[in-house]
């Protein structure tokens, strides 16, 4: 049935791959927060940021789905963790950070089973290499527009693999 998967998401690209898979889904974008802990790896932020987004979304009222996915992306380099760029500054930033560069790109993902209780989450790992990265590539890439929203500033599946050197893993 439609309303038996609940996507707990905006990412397009998130939806794209669940319909690229064959899945009937409904989106219910989560508004749970983003916050960054202290101490806190990687791999345990973005599970954990996985399970919120899903669990708030699965906890609201009048909800009929059973399975609900929820999903995080973070980007490390250096290590620093990465999320989403503030503004085109923070962007640019990021940009030139990773120029050059090997990075971590970190996914994490939580689906909830709303009728029994249980739930899955897991951490996926992806190494990327960047090119070295112009001033004009940086500025330009950022007018178009690609980078707002996206962890660490760019997005592979778009214009960002222009600046991809190499990749190892999924």
């Amino acid at each position: 049935m439609t309303d038996e998967i609940i996507l707990a998401s905006a990412s397009p690209r998130r939806k794209q791959l669940l319909e690229q898979i064959g899945l009937r889904f409904q989106v219910i974008p989560s508004t749970a927060e983003e916050i960054i802990l202290a101490q806190e790896t990687p791999e345990a932020l973005v599970v954990r940021l996985s399970i919120a987004k899903a669990s708030e979304v699965a906890n609201r009222p009048g909800l009929t789905g059973r399975w609900v996915i929820g999903s995080d992306t973070v980007v490390v380099c250096q290590g620093q963790i990465l999320g989403k760029p503030a503004d085109a500054e923070q962007a640019a930033e990021m940009l030139r950070l990773l120029s050059g560069r090997e990075h971590q790109v970190l996914s994490g993902y939580a689906i909830l089973d709303r009728k029994s209780g249980a739930q899955r989450s897991e951490a996926v790992t992806t190494r990327v290499r960047f090119r070295d990265l112009t001033e004009e590539e940086i500025a330009g890439y950022i007018a178009s527009g690609e980078p707002a929203d996206k962890a660490g500033s760019y997005a592979i599946q778009g214009l960002g693999v222009c600046f991809v050197a190499g990749i190892e893993g999924s």
